[in-house]
């Protein structure tokens, strides 16, 4: 196994990135917007490692592709890159500082995740286009979950009329309620397991939906696997990151306990992403802290106390082939998105390179800045001027509100709230219409929701853990096969 082309550079000049879902809409956004935010501020002898999942290998050489054409279009245009390089700069000399390599990924696979994790941690990855051979990765720094399904067959144009006339065009592009969901759609638990598996186990593990899968338990699953590499030995080590992709419409009204994995009565994808908000914004909170610790705890980490920090964020509203839309329909609801963009929504960065600011910022801002801003605390959605600038921005979440603190609006209104507080980054811009304050009782509700949320995970995921240990072949966590 020959060196990679980083091994020269300083271990802190080598930023590794785990990108799923990466081929199209928001995940294909992240991974050209990490290149160019890269470039523009890291040193100029620092090595980005961006290692993109598709579920196949076509896939992935066609995404490798595609983020390579994107770097050799910016390395060859950035009027930015070659004033910072000065006059001797040359695009080849940001082209041989990005390196994309690739892996397989089925999140709606379980035998997959472990799979590729052992892969991850244990084995080499390569470049999927043949360009860079097998290499170990030492670390990661960045996880961006992204990837993930919808579960919609189409809009409810009955619904949709209603909502506009009551709400009007902002509310209704931003939290829309005329989504026709898919009939719930449950995992083969035999194919998962492998009919030779199968045969063995006296019991079957749960059954997994589909939607619940593929958004959130998958990467959950993954998370856990990805200990080895996320973790540090000491807190003087840049901690890992894993970035949880959300939505700005999952609210509390989509969560059931009583049907957890969105099989009867919830709608799938927003429900998957309202435990997302909830695992990732109570992780490290005392009160979670039994729930959540056999999630950290690993044999292959006891050497690395230092586990990695949670983040979540949403891209905004975009248009992506998440929902399925002719190709009339795309297009009239892209010049709707603008629409209400230029009316007045903080909410409507349309273009998912335009999305994908607020997960880059949190895969790429210094520490330091991340930890001034109590970033872990907040959702941080892509906003959008009417001009077309974004930046991060908090987002109120109920039983949440902004930062878990108690604020009314009244109060909000009166205070100044600095830099956060102008334009559309003021809290207040781009609430639901029928938002309310967060009171004592509803914080202490989603804390509670939280330590639920944790604990029936890992109820779940030591279940196929144990059944899949059992299979052959499957290496399950941390061990070898």
């Amino acid at each position: 196994m020959t060196s990679p082309p980083w091994a020269a550079a300083a271990s802190h000049e080598q930023y590794f990135v785990l990108l799923t879902g990466a081929n199209s809409g928001v995940g294909l956004g992240c991974g050209q917007r990490i290149i160019d935010e890269f470039l523009a501020s890291r040193s100029l002898t620092s090595h980005l490692i961006l290692i993109p999942t598709t579920r196949s290998l076509t896939k992935s050489r066609d995404t490798a592709q595609s983020l390579r054409d994107h770097l050799e279009r910016t390395a060859t245009t950035s009027q930015r890159l070659r004033a910072r390089a000065g006059p001797d700069y040359t695009p080849q000399s940001a082209i041989s500082r990005v390196h994309v390599l690739g892996i397989q990924l089925d999140l709606c696979n379980i035998r997959s995740i472990y799979q590729a994790a052992h892969q991850l941690v244990h084995g080499e990855v390569s470049d999927p286009t043949g360009l860079l051979g097998d290499v170990r990765i030492p670390r990661l720094d960045v996880a961006i979950f992204n990837a993930g399904v919808g579960g919609w067959s189409g809009l409810d144009w009955i619904q949709f009329a209603k909502q506009f006339l009551k709400e009007g065009l902002v509310q209704c592009t931003t939290f829309p309620s005329f989504k026709k969901t898919l009939p719930p759609a449950v995992l083969d638990t035999r194919k998962l397991l492998g009919d030779s598996g199968a045969s063995e186990l006296k019991q079957a593990p749960p059954e997994l939906a589909e939607v619940f899968c593929a958004n959130m338990f998958g990467h959950y699953v993954l998370a856990h696997e990805l200990l080895p590499l996320l973790s540090r030995s000491g807190a003087d080590e840049p901690r890992g990151r894993i970035v949880w992709t959300s939505t700005i419409d999952a609210g509390s009204e989509h969560l059931r306990f009583d049907d957890f994995q969105a099989l009867r009565v919830s709608p799938a994808y927003e429900s998957s992403k309202r435990i997302t908000d909830l695992v990732a914004l109570t992780a490290d909170l005392p009160s979670i802290r039994k729930a959540s610790e056999p999630f950290f705890a690993s044999s292959s980490t006891a050497d690395k106390p230092v586990k990695p920090l949670f983040y979540v964020c949403h891209p905004g509203v975009v248009c992506s082939p998440l929902f399925p839309l002719n190709c009339f329909l795309f297009w009239a609801y892209w010049y709707a998105m603008l629409l209400a963009r230029w009316v007045g929504s903080p909410w409507h960065p349309v273009r998912a390179y335009m999305g994908a600011c607020a997960p880059v910022w949190l895969a790429l801002a210094d520490q330091p800045v991340l930890d001034a801003a109590r970033a872990h605390r907040s959702k941080w959605g892509t906003s959008c001027t009417r001009g077309g600038h974004v930046a991060p921005k908090r987002t109120e979440m109920d039983g949440w509100a902004w930062e878990g603190e108690v604020e009314t609006a009244a109060t909000l209104a009166r205070e100044d709230q600095g830099e956060e507080g102008r334009g559309v980054l003021n809290k207040l811009r781009g609430r639901r219409w029928d938002a309310t304050d967060l009171t004592p009782e509803k914080r202490a509700a989603f804390e509670d929701d939280g330590r639920r949320c944790w604990a029936e995970l890992e109820r779940l995921r030591t279940a196929w853990g144990a059944a899949l240990g059992k299979v052959k072949g499957v290496p399950a966590d941390g061990d070898a096969a």
